[in-house]
C-alpha cells in the first residue's frame, strides 16, 4: 500500500482528510509534509496494519488523540490516554482567563492556584507554563488521570503539585488565591453522550441535571479560597451556575464565551 492508497482507504471509511493525514503520519513516523512529497512511498507491513486498525477505530468514534497519544493545548503537547478527557480548544478560554487573573494578582509574589479535576493536567500545566511565579496544585479523584498529568508535567519540565481526592477534599487544609475547574457537566441520559462514548464517562456526566459537580465545587469553596473561582460549563448552563455562585456568596459574577461564541465559562470572586 502506498501513501496515496492509505489515504484513499481512510477516505473510503469516511475519515476526514486531516484525521487521515495525522494518523498516517503517526504510523510512518514522518511529518505530514513528507506524506505530500512522497505519495507513492510504500508502507511497511507494520505501519499498514496499525494504520488500517486505527482508521477503523477512528471511524467508530475513538478520538484521534487517543490513537496518536497526543493533543495540543495552548501550545503544550500533552500526552493523553482513555483515562482522561481529550482537552478541547474551548477550555483554552478558561485557561486564558485564569492566566489573566494570576498575572494581575496584586501584592501576591507567589499566588496559589488550584485546578480541580485536572485530567491530563491541561489547565494546571497551561497556567504553570504562563505564570512560573504561581504555585499550582492539580487534583483528581482518578489515580490513572493523575498518572497522565504527572507524566505530562515531568516531560514538559513544569512544577505542579498533584493531589488525589474528590474536588476540595483533595486539598483538605490548603488555601488558594484562585481556583479553576472543568468538571463533568453533562446530564445523565444526554443524547450527545453517544458521540463521547469512548471517553471516561465519570469525567463527563454529573447527575440528572449536569450540575452536581458544579454545585458541590461552588458550595464547598469558602474554606479553601480567597479570590476567584472559574468554572467551565455547558453552553446552556451559564444562568444556573450564576445562581449557584450568587447563593454561595460570590460577587463580581461574569461569563465568558468560547471560540464559537457560546457561553462556556463563568467565574466569580469570594467577598
Amino acid at each position: 500500500m502506498t501513501v496515496n492508497g492509505a489515504l484513499a482507504f481512510a477516505r473510503a471509511l469516511g475519515l476526514e482528510r486531516l484525521d487521515a493525514g495525522l494518523l498516517l503520519a503517526h504510523h510512518v513516523k514522518r511529518g505530514r509534509e513528507w506524506l505530500l512529497a512522497h505519495p507513492d512511498a510504500q508502507l511497511d507491513a507494520r505501519a499498514r496494519a496499525g494504520f488500517e486498525a486505527d482508521c477503523h477505530r477512528r471511524a467508530d468514534g475513538v478520538p484521534l488523540a487517543y490513537l496518536t497519544g497526543v493533543r495540543e493545548f495552548r501550545g503544550l503537547a500533552l500526552s493523553v490516554t482513555p483515562a482522561v478527557l481529550v482537552p478541547r480548544p474551548d477550555t483554552e478560554t478558561l485557561a486564558d482567563w485564569a492566566i489573566e487573573l494570576v498575572s494581575a494578582l496584586p501584592g501576591t509574589p507567589r499566588p496559589r492556584v488550584a485546578d480541580l479535576g485536572t485530567g491530563s493536567g491541561a489547565l494546571a500545566l497551561a497556567i504553570a507554563a504562563a505564570c512560573p511565579h504561581a504555585d499550582v496544585t492539580a487534583t483528581d479523584v482518578s489515580e490513572a488521570a493523575l498518572g497522565v498529568a504527572s507524566a505530562n508535567a515531568q516531560r514538559l519540565g513544569l512544577s505542579v503539585h498533584l493531589r488525589r481526592g474528590d474536588w476540595w477534599q483533595a486539598v483538605r487544609t490548603e488555601h488558594f488565591d484562585l481556583a479553576v475547574s472543568n468538571p463533568p457537566y453533562v446530564a445523565a441520559g444526554d443524547p450527545h453522550l453517544h458521540a463521547l462514548r469512548h471517553e471516561p464517562q465519570g469525567a463527563l456526566v454529573s447527575g440528572a441535571d449536569g450540575l452536581a459537580a458544579l454545585r458541590q465545587i461552588v458550595s464547598d469553596a469558602r474554606p479553601f479560597l480567597s479570590g476567584w473561582l472559574l468554572l467551565e460549563h455547558g453552553c446552556d448552563q451559564a444562568e444556573p451556575v450564576h445562581k449557584l455562585l450568587a447563593l454561595a456568596g460570590f460577587c463580581d459574577i461574569q461569563t465568558r464565551r468560547d471560540l464559537q461564541g457560546l457561553q462556556r465559562c463563568t467565574g466569580a470572586r469570594l467577598r
